[in-house]
């Protein structure tokens, strides 16, 4: 079995943004869970929810993650936790840079390591 990194679980995660870049609805379902949870500013959705927003395209025009922290919570359940700058897709044009931080469960399942769990928190600036 592939050794369990923070680069390994990055990398799926930035799968996840990809998918959203590239407005690719099949390979964001692939790597969530069927009872998969997310946790917006604006309320909880679930799999279908964040599949969706995909319907009309892609989401995100750009992005760029970073200070990925990864946690153990069980041989077959990990936390990752990074910061996310980037422009979500607009018709009119180029949107402001935005900054969250995101907070990511992801458990293995047979041979496969699938995302369960997801908050977004959006950055604040100043104390």
């Amino acid at each position: 079995m592939e050794e369990l990194t923070v680069e390994s679980l990055f990398d799926l995660e930035t799968e996840v943004w990809d998918a959203l870049a590239r407005g690719d609805a099949v390979a964001d379902a692939r790597l969530l869970s069927e009872d998969f949870l997310c946790v917006y500013p604006s309320g909880l959705a679930d799999r279908s929810a964040h599949v969706g927003q995909l319907d009309h395209g892609s989401t995100v025009d750009d992005y760029e993650l970073s200070l990925a922290r990864l946690r153990v919570l069980s041989p077959d359940a990990v936390l990752l936790t990074y910061r996310a700058d980037y422009r979500r897709r607009r018709a009119s044009g180029t949107a402001d840079l935005e900054t969250m931080f995101v907070t990511s469960v992801w458990c293995r399942s047979g041979a496969r390591w699938e995302n369960v769990f997801s908050q977004d928190t959006p950055a604040v600036t100043g104390p």
